[in-house]
This record gives C-alpha cells, sequence and structure tokens, in this order.
C-alpha cells in the first residue's frame, strides 16, 4: 500500500524530472490577495504569475499546497462528516507551466503518472473534456489512446473554467476513477453522475482565452496549463477504500480520538468531524490566524467549537482538542515542517478557545434542548438562535448542525430579524457622527511633498463650511481648505494628521487635523484672522515640533512590531495602530497575555535597535519587488502598484506611507507603559519615546524617591522595605481581630446582666462600640449562649452607617424569627436586613433613630410572645 507521504513525494518527483520547479506550499492566508479568505486552490500563489503581473525563474512548477474551503464562496464546512470525500483542510497536487507546454504535455504527464507511476489501471479511468475542445479530445483518443467508451464530452457548467467574469479562463479535460459497479452513480456527463462510483481525482485547467466584460474571448498571447488533483481522494484509490476518512492520513488521528474518548466505532460520524478539524484548525494557527469574531478569526473559532461539540458528544466533557495536534504532526510535520514549528503556539490557541467554549457548552445546550422539547413544528425559533449566537457563542452554522442531526431546520429570517433588531439597538445607542470625510464630496487633488518639505507655497483648491463648498473663508469660520500641494500630512496608517498653519500676507489659519479624502488632502481648522479665497496663493506650514514627535513614535511602532515577532513569535502581526505626538499605540495577534519578563525583553531590544543608531531608508518599489525583498505588508491594506518601503537595517522591513527619523537613534529612548488585551487574541501595547518618555521616567524616579523618603529607606531597599510594612501591618491588622474579638466578648459579659426578662425570654437590644461585623456576630454566639432562651440585638455605628446582628436561640424560631427582628430595627433606621430564623443581619443610615429602635425591641418581642 502507498501511503499518502509516499504518494506526495512520488508527485514531486515525477514532475521535478519533467523539469518542474518544486515550489513549497503558500500559507492558508493569501498575501495581499482580499478576495480570497483562505487559499483554496494550488494556484492561488501563482494568481499574478498567470495574470502577467509577475514573473518566476521558472516556467514549470509543482506543488502541493495546503487549502482550505470553509468560509466565503468556497464553503465545505457543512457537508464535512456526511460525505466521504469533503473536508474543510485537504491538501492540492498540482503541476503548472506558466506559457511554457501546453495541451499535450499536460495530458501526457497526467496520463504516466497515473497509469505508470502510479500503476492505476486504464480501463478504470474516465475522461472528461470540453464539448467544443478537439484538440484535448483528439489527443486524448488519438495519442493517448484512452478507449472512446470511457471518455465524455461536457459542457461549460463542468469543463470550462474562469478565474473571474474577465481575465484568463479556459478549457478543462477532468479525470474520473471508476470505484466499481458495487457503487452507486453513472459516468460524468449522465443523469446519475451525482453517484459515488465515478469519482474526479485530477483536473487539467488549459488557460487558452481572456474573457473581456462583454464575453468575447481573445486567445492569450502564452497559454498556460494549471492542474489540481486532491491528495486524499488519490490515497483513496490506491489504498482500496471508498472513503477518504480510511486512508492513512485520517486512521492515525481517528484512532488517537478513540483513545482519548474510549469510542470503539471507527466509522463513528463525530471521530471524522474532529479528525478532519483539527486539521484545518492546527494550520490555520500555523499560518497566523487567531480565534475572533470577523473574518478568518471567525471562521477558525466556529470550527473549533464545532470539533468541541462532537467531542461534547463522544463524551470529552474536558479539554481534548489541542491533545491531537502531536498526532498531527506526526502524520505531516515532515511535509510540512512550519507546522511542527509552530506545535506550541497551536496547542496554546487551542486550549483557550477550548476553555472558554467549554463554560457555555452545557448551557447553551440546555437551552437548546428545552426550545426543541417545546417545539411544535421542526423548526427551531429564530429567537432562540439568536440566543444561543449572542450569548453563548454558538456559531449559526453550529446550531444548524445540530438541528441537521435530529432532523429538524432553523428559523433563518428569524435570526435576521433579531439580528438586525440588536444592530439598530447599537446604532441607537452610539453617538458617533460622521467627520468631515464621511459628509463631503471633493474632485479636487492634493499632493503630498510632506516627506521632503515642512512647508511650501500652494494653491487653495476648494474651500467648504458647514458641508458646503464656498468661494471664501472669514475671520472666525471654522472650514476646511484642501491645497493643490502641501506638507502636512494625511492621517492615515495609524499616524494622525498634521497640525500647522496656513498664511497669507493679510490672514491665518490654523490647522487643527488634516485627513483625506480619495486624493484630496483637507486641512481642518479655523480662520484666526483675515479672509481666504479660492485660487489664492498662501503658505503652508506645519508644526514641526509635533510632526517630530509623531516620527519618533510611528518608527518606534516598527521597530516594536519586529520585536514582538522575534520574542513571541511570528504569528504576531499588527492589528491596529495610532501613533501621535504623544505616545504611540499598537494592537497585535497574540494568544495570551505578554508577561512581564517577555515584556522587559521587548523593550530592551527595541531599545538596543535605537542605540545602534541604523539609517532608517525609505525606497519605492514595485509591490512585487517589494513582497520578494520580505517588506511585511498588511492583509487587507490596499497597495499601490509602487509602494513606499521602510528599511530600519535587517532589523524591521515593512510597506508605510508614514513619516519617520532619519535614524534610529532619533528616537532616543523607548518605553512600554501599558500591556492589555482588547479582544480574543488580540492584545495591546502603549508606549512613550523621546522627551516624553523621558518625562516619564524622571516622574517614576520621583515618585518613587517620594515612597523611599516615607518609607525611610534608600530607593534600591524600596521594595524589601515596603514588604516588610506589608507584613506588620497583616499581623497587626490580625492583633486587631483579636483584641476586637476579646472586648466583644467582655461587653458581652457586661451586656447579659443588662438583659429583659420578658415571659421567659431574655431580651437584650444595645449598641458596642467600634465592633465590627465579624465582633457583632460572635458576641451574639455568646450571648445566645450565656442568656439561654434569648433573642439579642447588637449594633454598631461607623460613619453614619449602622450594622445590625440579631440572634435567636433554636429552642423559640418558631415564635420569633432573626430575620424579622432585625428587619423590625433596620426598617426604624433607614435599612433592610434578613438571614435566618436563628441569625440574621442588617443596616441603616440614620444613627440618629438607632436608640429608639433598640428601645423598641422588647415590646416587639413581647407581641411575639403573645400570639
Amino acid at each position: 500500500m502507498k501511503s499518502s507521504a509516499d504518494i506526495r513525494n512520488l508527485f514531486l518527483d515525477f514532475f521535478a524530472s519533467k523539469g518542474h520547479e518544486v515550489v513549497t506550499s503558500s500559507p492558508l492566508v493569501p498575501a495581499n490577495d482580499p478576495t480570497l479568505l483562505f487559499t483554496n486552490a494550488g494556484m492561488v500563489q501563482f494568481k499574478e504569475v498567470f495574470l502577467g503581473q509577475e514573473t518566476r525563474k521558472y516556467t514549470r512548477a509543482v506543488t502541493t499546497q495546503r487549502c482550505v474551503r470553509a468560509g466565503g464562496k468556497h464553503n465545505d464546512l457543512e457537508n464535512v462528516g456526511y460525505t466521504a470525500r469533503h473536508h474543510t483542510f485537504f491538501e492540492m497536487l498540482g503541476n503548472f507551466s506558466f506559457g511554457d507546454y501546453f495541451k499535450r504535455e499536460a495530458i501526457q504527464y497526467a496520463w504516466e503518472f497515473l497509469t505508470e507511476t502510479l500503476g492505476l489501471p486504464a480501463d478504470k479511468l474516465w475522461i472528461t473534456v470540453f464539448e467544443e475542445d478537439d484538440e484535448a479530445a483528439a489527443i486524448w483518443l488519438n495519442e493517448i489512446g484512452v478507449d472512446a467508451s470511457r471518455f465524455s464530452r461536457i459542457g461549460a457548467k463542468d469543463n470550462f473554467w474562469s478565474m473571474g467574469d474577465t481575465g484568463p479562463c479556459g478549457p478543462c479535460s477532468e479525470i474520473f476513477y471508476d470505484h466499481g459497479p458495487d457503487i452507486a452513480g453513472g459516468p460524468p456527463g449522465t443523469p446519475e453522475e451525482d453517484g459515488d462510483r465515478y469519482i474526479e481525482i485530477w483536473n487539467l485547467v488549459f488557460m487558452q482565452y481572456n474573457r473581456a466584460a462583454d464575453g468575447t474571448l481573445t486567445p492569450l498571447p502564452k497559454p498556460s496549463v494549471d492542474t489540481g488533483m486532491g491528495l486524499e481522494r488519490l490515497a483513496a484509490v490506491l489504498q482500496n477504500v471508498h472513503n477518504n476518512y480510511e486512508i492513512d492520513l485520517f486512521q492515525h488521528l481517528i484512532k488517537s480520538i478513540q483513545q482519548l474518548s474510549g469510542t470503539q466505532d471507527s466509522a463513528n460520524f463525530s471521530l471524522r468531524v474532529i479528525a478532519d478539524h483539527i486539521r484545518s484548525c492546527s494550520f490555520m494557527i500555523a499560518d497566523g490566524v487567531q480565534p475572533s469574531n470577523e473574518g478568518r478569526g471567525y471562521v477558525l473559532r466556529r470550527i473549533i467549537r464545532r470539533a468541541i461539540r462532537h467531542g461534547h458528544k463522544l463524551g470529552l466533557k474536558d479539554a481534548f482538542f489541542h491533545k491531537l495536534v502531536a498526532p498531527l504532526v506526526e502524520e505531516m510535520g515532515e511535509a510540512f515542517p512550519e507546522l511542527a514549528q509552530a506545535q506550541p503556539l497551536v496547542e496554546r490557541a487551542l486550549l483557550q478557545e477550548e476553555n472558554r467554549f467549554a463554560d457555555t457548552l452545557d448551557n447553551g445546550l440546555r437551552i437548546l434542548d428545552q426550545a426543541i422539547e417545546e417545539m411544535s413544528d421542526k423548526e427551531i425559533p429564530g429567537e432562540t438562535v439568536f440566543l444561543l449566537y449572542d450569548t453563548y457563542g454558538f456559531p449559526i452554522d453550529l446550531t444548524a448542525d445540530i438541528a441537521r442531526e435530529r432532523g429538524l431546520t432553523i428559523d433563518i429570517a428569524g435570526f435576521e430579524r433579531a439580528m438586525e433588531a440588536q444592530r439598530t439597538r447599537a446604532r441607537s445607542a452610539s453617538q458617533f457622527a460622521g467627520g468631515p470625510a464621511e459628509q463631503i464630496t471633493i474632485d479636487a487633488q492634493t499632493k503630498f511633498c510632506g516627506y521632503d518639505l515642512t512647508q511650501d507655497d500652494a494653491t487653495i483648491n476648494a474651500i467648504i463650511v458647514d458641508g458646503e463648498h464656498v468661494d471664501s473663508l472669514t475671520e472666525g469660520q471654522e472650514g476646511i481648505i484642501v491645497l493643490d500641494h502641501t506638507p502636512f500630512y494625511a492621517e492615515s496608517g495609524g499616524q494622525v494628521g498634521d497640525q500647522g498653519e496656513i498664511t497669507s500676507d493679510s490672514a491665518s489659519f490654523t490647522v487643527k487635523d488634516t485627513r483625506k479624502q480619495g486624493k484630496a488632502f483637507m486641512h481642518i481648522g479655523v480662520c484666526e484672522h483675515g479672509r481666504f479665497q479660492v485660487d489664492q496663493q498662501i503658505t503652508a506650514q506645519i508644526d514641526e515640533n509635533s510632526r517630530q514627535a509623531t516620527a519618533l513614535n510611528h518608527s518606534a511602532t516598527h521597530l516594536l512590531h519586529a520585536a514582538l515577532r522575534k520574542i513571541l513569535g511570528e504569528h504576531v502581526t499588527q492589528k491596529g495602530s495610532l501613533v501621535n505626538p504623544q505616545r504611540l499605540r499598537f494592537d497585535f495577534s497574540h494568544f495570551e497575555p505578554v508577561t512581564p519578563t517577555q515584556l522587559r525583553e521587548i523593550e530592551r531590544l527595541v531599545n538596543q535597535q535605537i542605540r545602534l543608531n541604523h539609517p532608517v531608508e525609505t525606497k519605492l518599489m514595485a509591490i512585487e519587488e517589494a513582497k520578494r525583498s520580505g517588506a511585511i505588508a498588511l492583509f487587507g491594506e490596499k497597495y499601490d502598484e509602487e509602494v513606499r518601503v521602510l528599511r530600519m537595517s535587517d532589523f524591521s522591513v515593512e510597506l508605510c506611507g508614514g513619516t519617520h527619523v532619519s535614524y534610529t537613534g532619533d528616537i532616543g529612548v523607548f518605553k512600554i507603559i501599558s500591556e492589555t488585551g482588547i479582544a480574543s487574541g488580540v492584545r495591546r501595547i502603549e508606549a512613550v519615546t523621546g522627551n516624553v518618555a523621558l518625562d516619564y521616567i524622571n516622574n517614576i524616579e520621583s515618585r518613587l524617591l517620594e515612597v523611599s523618603e516615607l518609607l525611610k529607606a534608600k530607593p534600591e531597599n524600596v521594595q524589601d522595605k515596603a514588604s516588610q510594612l506589608v507584613q506588620r501591618s497583616r499581623e497587626l491588622e490580625k492583633e486587631l481581630e483579636s483584641l476586637k474579638a476579646k472586648l466583644a466578648s467582655s461587653a458581652g459579659d457586661d451586656l447579659a446582666n443588662s438583659a429583659k426578662d420578658i415571659n421567659g425570654i431574655k431580651v437584650l437590644a444595645s449598641t458596642l462600640e467600634g465592633a465590627d461585623g465579624k465582633a457583632l456576630r460572635e458576641a451574639v454566639d455568646q450571648l445566645k449562649n450565656k442568656l439561654g432562651s434569648a433573642a439579642v440585638v447588637l449594633t454598631s455605628v461607623k460613619d453614619e452607617k449602622i450594622t445590625i446582628i440579631a440572634g435567636v436561640t433554636k429552642d423559640i424560631t418558631d415564635k420569633i424569627r432573626a430575620g424579622d427582628l432585625v428587619g423590625h430595627v433596620a426598617s426604624q433606621v433607614g435599612g433592610k436586613g434578613g438571614g435566618r430564623p436563628d441569625m440574621a443581619q442588617g443596616g441603616g443610615n440614620e444613627p440618629q433613630n438607632l436608640a429608639a429602635a433598640l428601645a423598641s425591641v422588647s415590646d416587639w418581642v413581647g407581641s411575639k410572645l403573645e400570639k
């Protein structure tokens, strides 16, 4: 039997022998491609090569690409576990030609690999081509010699591939494996094709045309080949099984889950779901995705929670999912070493998510079970689905999955209504109002010259007041001035907009903020004196001190990002930032709080780079050249064809359009002032630089000196001295508690003599000055023991607050309850109370009425005894 690893290696070796470059799998997160949630095919990393936007040193390539189809347009999640061949994660084997060979070689290579290298019988293979592709048909029938009875021409729906509505496209040729007449289903192209007898194993795509917007097809100057073959499907064929979950890649994982759960049935539906999900979740985390409530993080979270729920069905009540990373690494770590390297990170992230969801899973399932019991039809109400989503963290597809298992459906429309009601409430609660950039349409363009200049002459292109375009701006008016070019940096990439002045010979305008709308820079502020008008010549001058302070923080942010990746791991990616003259704020992906030791090391590393005084170099590059140079780009950011690459030695290389220092030494000093969590899997560091950092450090030092004077200790001994004082304080508190108890006991002895006898019951109501609640309770217990049958009320007053403790011996609680007694007293002093029949506590805030309230106790007890 050929193992999956054998098949993978045979495929790569075969095409390497045919002159193909062996290219490693790209990450599951596509680089700079916001059109895709995850890498879902082998051609994704070559997309720009096929589009002619990038060239490589090779024209032939072969890969085994890790892929995920669990979100967006390509989503197989709901079918996982129900079918024999759907997976959230799979490996796609592919060979590619970039304007090199075409149909003939692609078909010959595929047939040779399948029938000679792997030894598959020719009579077990069925071939399809696009119905109009006579060229491919002739190659298969006349050159390869396939049996015409095992050959079909298929329409464009299945056998014509397009990258999109426009762009490269072309016919396909698919290869199917016939699992035999014992399995239901007919050949491709027949009404019975949906059966499982004929399974597609390889798709050969011939990129032959360019499709225009009007649908016109124009032949490409360099036709290309893109193929894809699922490793799991091929392994099932070669290992003589019909279900992908029976191949070696899954069996090792399924056996591990059986050991954890004690489940004996290897075909159990939940075992297969968990085995599939550990693969996709582990590789997602290894490629930088963290569980969250949006985007890729949400897809990851819902897959994890689906796996946990299936573990729950197997009786796995404690965290188990993270324990499957090790057997997965054993199975796939050699082919994908990045998974082995990330194993500790993956295990921690999964365990954290398991613990988070475990707290709500049982409660959520109980709510769902109760709702199902109360249902009169087969549809789970939308309100219940929303409750599970909003309160218990159940993704809607998880609820749908449970419903499907029980033969039920969910009320999607009702769920959407509940979601929209929540959005409406959120909008109503928000006080946000769109700023000028959201309210105004500006057709003008502004050229930014602020990298080189802090002052420049310019022309006013537009003036806006109260959201309207006007011709002039006069003294006292707030408004927006748009210039033809400007040294003012507009808020972008986390860096705040510049401040400064716009002046003429007779007027001045204070710029409080600079923002961008389209290609126009909006200088927002107030006209201090004089008058400005459209087409006027002016002088624009930024606040250089503010700009420089901002530049220190912005450059330090890049050093911080690099330091975080070195200390915490390369899973760290920027999730947001704010850079202003006072401080920097940097949000990043990480699964747990950064320890004090790690923070000190991060801070040390940044300051080391500052002291090395690297030159801060910026260079304009083509986007692809920048990526090849190792520059870090933020996923989802839209970059122009030409980008600005910021380099600080080899320590930090990133794409950035902001303003920066000339040398890292200009930053002076870097000091972290806080580290917090702001969302699941997202942490935030705030820090200061330059003079602000020195002021911060000096302020801390001043406080330390003040504390050292108070403690009468040298600054370097303050910690020891403080520890001694804390320990002494605790000892004194214990002594005080003991003395209070003794005092209460002594006072209790005296008070016992003042108790009144009412119908054979001792009644005592008094105040113990200086006693706290604990001392009062102890005194009440002692008095009850001394007095026999008794009802006792003791109070104390501190800072106008009254504490009341009432106690009743158990032999008379059928007539007098301590809760009623304490309530009687508390109601007269502006408070309330309650408790057990034999002991109760209350309070109040009207000490002026306390004496009368205590005096009333004897009569109240007497009235109860008379009943």
